[in-house]
C-alpha cells in the first residue's frame, strides 16, 4: 500500500451526520470500492441475506474468530449481540485490487488503528453542533430519550475527531463526497 493512498479506509462520524448518504454517493463514483460487511451473532431479520447484509454466525463461531485473530474489530452491542469486521474478506478485497471501506463507530475505528494501522481513518463531521441536532430531530426516527442518548454519544465522538487522519465536514453531500473521493485518490 502506498502512503498517500492506502487501500483500506475507515469512515466514522456521529449519528445523523449523513455517513450512509455520503458513502452511497462515494460508491456511485467507482467500482473499485468494496464495502465491508460485518459479522454478527444476532439472527437475520426478514429479508436480510447472509454475506450481503451481515455474516450471521453463532456465538461459538464468533468466539473462534476472535481467538484466531480473524477480526479487525468487534464489540458487544446492548450487552446482547456481538458485531465485528472479519479480517479475511477485507484481505480478499485488497487482493482483488479493491479499495476496502469500513464504516465503523469510534470504538471500532480505534481497534482497527491497532489491528491494521495502515488503514486511513476519515471522520465525517457536521458543519456545527446545531446542524447535527437539527438533522437528528428532523429525521423523526427516534423518540426524545433516544435522541438525547445519541447526542451524548455524538459529543464523545466529536471530541475524538482529532484522532483521525482526515476530517471531512458534511456541509453538503456533494462537497463531502468530493473530499472523500479526493482523499481516496479517486478521480471524478
Amino acid at each position: 500500500m502506498s502512503d498517500t493512498h492506502p487501500n483500506v479506509y475507515v469512515v466514522c462520524g456521529p449519528t445523523a451526520v449523513g455517513k450512509g448518504t455520503v458513502l452511497k454517493e462515494v460508491f456511485a463514483h467507482s467500482d473499485r470500492l468494496w464495502y465491508s460487511v460485518s459479522a454478527t451473532t444476532r439472527s437475520p431479520r426478514p429479508g436480510e441475506i447472509n454475506g450481503k447484509d451481515y455474516y450471521f454466525v453463532s456465538r461459538a463461531e464468533f468466539d473462534r474468530m476472535i481467538a484466531d485473530n480473524r477480526m479487525l474489530e468487534w464489540a458487544t452491542v446492548h450487552k446482547v449481540h456481538r458485531y465485528g469486521t472479519p479480517r479475511e474478506p477485507v484481505l480478499q478485497a485488497l487482493a482483488a485490487g479493491k479499495i476496502a471501506v469500513l464504516e465503523l463507530d469510534l470504538a471500532g475505528a480505534r481497534q482497527v488503528r491497532k489491528t491494521m494501522p495502515e488503514a486511513k481513518q476519515i471522520f465525517i463531521a457536521p458543519p456545527s453542533w446545531e446542524a447535527l441536532k437539527q438533522r437528528l430531530i428532523g429525521r423523526g426516527t427516534e423518540d426524545a430519550a433516544e435522541q438525547e442518548r445519541r447526542l451524548a454519544t455524538a459529543r464523545v465522538e466529536l471530541a475524538a475527531q482529532d484522532e483521525f487522519d482526515e476530517i471531512v465536514i458534511n456541509d453538503s453531500v456533494a462537497n463531502a463526497t468530493r473530499k472523500i473521493l479526493h482523499i481516496m485518490g479517486i478521480n471524478q
